[in-house]
């Protein structure tokens, strides 16, 4: 298969969706290897890695989606991307559609085969390609929250892990799934007193037990919350429902309750945000104020760290990235589950039932696969 890599050109997105090691993975199984020049260069990986590892390099965005059948990329086509995109060329990388309507209807009308990262699915239900990101995010988090709780940035003043004799910030964390865990370990480990709240009861009773002393859990309700986020120096949005809108767990006349300089970090603000106020920022502009409420929401916090977030999603990525290339993608996700669930959009139909109610648009439940 002809495979295609090319250069992120989201706002401030340093991650590269293929490294020298997975080009030479992909040689050894006899395909060809486009990655648009400098298009490593953000995660420290030089053209002449590429060439090395058996890629050929070409320099324009254009010539890489013109040549290849699959395009790896790390987030979703942005509009100057819609284009260059051909009927029935693969694409395999983060989507997010059930947050964009344009890029829904795009990928529709293009013909395109999407296959999205967070909605690769195990038979446990866990997100493979997704959780490698959400541990980054979910650390992230705190250290974001961490910096922009500092008066010169807005925030209260408050040092996270408070000093001896001055007491620690309180962190709010919404959702206890792999973003909530990671950034309760974060805040705790700093020496901040960490709620976690989520829905299910078996969850907490497992976080409960392998929680250090200084994270609380609690079941996330409209009740709770609201008493919780009066209290909170940090909240942290972590509530993820594959592929869908993430619910509002707060919402706009709930920020009257907070405090002046509370900080609000959105890891779900990719799908949609689980805070009602939180808009996609870039790392250009990470924050707005609403309220007096500092609000972070940058929708690629991973991309600040390339080096680490490339290396962890692309450990990831790339056995699913040969199936797809060694089998096709309808053999592929005829045989193997997990890549099926990740089949957003093809021939033009929506194919995950998440994506469709978010834009109330026709699902297509039944998908034609082929063995051949």
């Amino acid at each position: 298969m002809i495979i295609g890599v090319p250069k992120e050109i989201k706002n401030n997105e340093n991650r590269v969706a293929v490294t020298p090691a997975g080009v030479s993975e992909m040689k050894k199984h006899g395909h060809v290897v486009y990655v648009q020049a400098t298009a490593g260069l953000g995660s420290g990986f030089s053209d002449e890695e590429y060439t090395a590892a058996g890629a050929q390099v070409l320099a324009t965005i254009e010539e890489v989606y013109a040549i290849a059948e699959m395009i790896i990329k790390v987030k979703e086509p942005i509009a100057s991307e819609y284009d260059l995109i051909k009927k029935d060329q693969l694409l395999f990388t983060y989507f997010h559609f059930a947050s964009s309507e344009p890029l829904t209807h795009a990928m529709i009308e293009k013909g395109a085969v999407c296959l999205a990262y967070e909605t690769v699915e195990k038979a446990d239900r866990s997100l493979p390609l997704l959780v490698p990101m959400s541990e980054v995010a979910g650390r992230m988090s705190i250290q974001q929250g961490a910096k922009y709780l500092e008066k010169p940035l807005k925030g209260r003043g408050i040092l996270l892990g408070g000093v001896p004799g001055v007491p620690p910030a309180k962190v709010l964390v919404l959702g206890g799934g792999i973003v909530g865990t990671q950034a309760a370990k974060m805040a705790a480990g700093l020496g901040a007193q960490v709620t976690i709240m989520d829905v299910s009861l078996a969850r907490l009773r497992y976080l409960d037990d392998v929680m250090p002393a200084n994270v609380n859990t609690q079941m996330s309700n409209h009740y709770n919350i609201t008493k919780a986020i009066a209290d909170a120096d940090l909240v942290v949005g972590a509530v993820l429902i594959p592929g869908a809108k993430a619910p509002h767990l707060v919402t706009r006349d709930m920020l009257k309750l907070m405090r002046p300089g509370t900080v609000v970090v959105d890891v779900a603000v990719d799908q949609g945000g689980c805070i009602e106020t939180c808009t996609p920022t870039t790392h250009e502009n990470p924050t707005f104020i609403i309220d007096d409420i500092v609000h972070y929401c940058v929708a690629n916090m991973p991309g600040a760290v390339p080096y680490t977030s490339t290396l962890a999603l692309t450990n990831a990525t790339l056995p699913y990235a040969l199936q797809l290339a060694n089998k096709g993608w309808q053999k592929a996700c005829a045989e193997n589950e997990e890549l099926k669930k990740g089949l957003n959009i093809a021939n033009g139909k929506i194919l995950y039932k998440g994506v469709a109610e978010a834009w109330n648009l026709p699902f297509n439940e039944e998908l034609v696969l082929t063995n051949a």
